[in-house]
């Protein structure tokens, strides 16, 4: 395992690449350092390789969804207590549930407020 953070790095996964470069546009801009993934698969690929000190990620994506996700990272050593905050249009007590079981460390219901996001990531690490 890498460990990639030069700067507080920010693995950030959604399969809208508009949302991928808004969030990451907002973390670089505030001085993190983020990566990205486009799906759960591609993001879990990456965090068995690389450790980082906080994930945002979608729920609704294709080859794994976020809630499978967010339950393979806290199966890892290295992720199972990095903060996981869930970035979604799913705002259902249901969802939100699930996600909580999975390990979910919060949960910001899109379109997000990028100074909403940098309070919550600052509130986190």
């Amino acid at each position: 395992m890498n460990d990639i953070a030069k700067r507080d790095a920010i693995l950030v996964v959604d399969d809208s690449a508009s949302i991928r470069d808004m969030v990451s546009f907002t973390l670089d801009s505030a001085g993190y350092e983020s990566h990205v993934s486009s799906d759960g698969m591609e993001a879990l690929e990456f965090a068995t390789d690389h450790s980082v000190r906080a994930v945002v990620t979608d729920v609704n994506m294709p080859r794994m969804d976020g809630i499978t996700l967010i339950s393979e990272l806290r199966k890892l050593e290295h992720y199972r207590y990095t903060p996981i905050l869930v970035l979604t249009t799913e705002s259902g007590v249901g969802k939100k549930l699930a996600g909580k079981e999975a390990g979910a460390t919060g949960w910001i219901v899109k379109p997000f407020d990028p100074e909403g996001l940098l309070k919550t990531i600052r509130r986190v690490l």
